[in-house]
């Protein structure tokens, strides 16, 4: 049987990390982290800084060549796993419509679940300004584009819940079916 995918898509700072760990502390059985930093921080350390950054996710949210091929990979990826019999979680930016189409055709046949993190965008910079670790300015590039291209499984709200009611919520939806992804596939 494919394992359980859980797709957690949102802006930068919008609490994808957090939940994406919460979750593997508390569900069973073990869940694989195969989120876009995993996948990014394969590069070579080059390109996470410009000029080459700009053709992987940095040239205002919109990826270049490469950035296309990495998570193109990503997500083929996680639907192998997935087929192997492993669960997954994976965080996302899905700004393209191209990366929402691909994921919709993979993983229309499996269990897996789009979850939506929604978050003011006053919220959002001013998570990014207290963080050492990002870039200023990308969860105001991403914010109009992040929910744009999907339907989602569940959606919650990471400026009112905290992390572990985000979780909680997740893992409470995971009793129903996921149907998102195949309504995405259907167009």
């Amino acid at each position: 049987m494919p394992g359980i995918v859980i797709f957690i898509n949102g802006t930068s700072s919008s609490g994808k990390s957090s939940i994406l760990r919460a979750l593997q502390d508390t569900l069973e059985p073990p869940y694989l982290d195969m989120g876009i930093d995993r996948f990014i921080f394969m590069l070579p350390r080059r390109y996470l800084n410009r000029p080459l950054w700009d053709d992987v996710l940095g040239k205002a949210s919109r990826a270049g060549e490469t950035g296309h091929l990495v998570f193109s990979g990503m997500h083929h990826a996680i639907a192998a796993t997935s087929q192997a019999g492993l669960n997954v979680i994976a965080d996302h930016v899905l700004v393209e419509k191209a990366w929402v189409d691909e994921c919709a055709r993979l993983f229309a046949g499996l269990p897996a679940y789009l979850i939506g993190l929604r978050c003011p965008l006053e919220v959002l910079e001013d998570r990014e300004r207290q963080r050492t670790d990002r870039t200023l300015g990308q969860a105001r590039l991403q914010f109009p584009l992040i929910h744009k291209f999907v339907t989602y499984d569940l959606e919650v709200d990471t400026s009112t819940l905290s992390v572990a009611e985000c979780a909680g919520r997740i893992i409470a939806h995971l009793a129903s079916p996921p149907v998102a992804f195949r309504c995405l596939n259907r167009g």
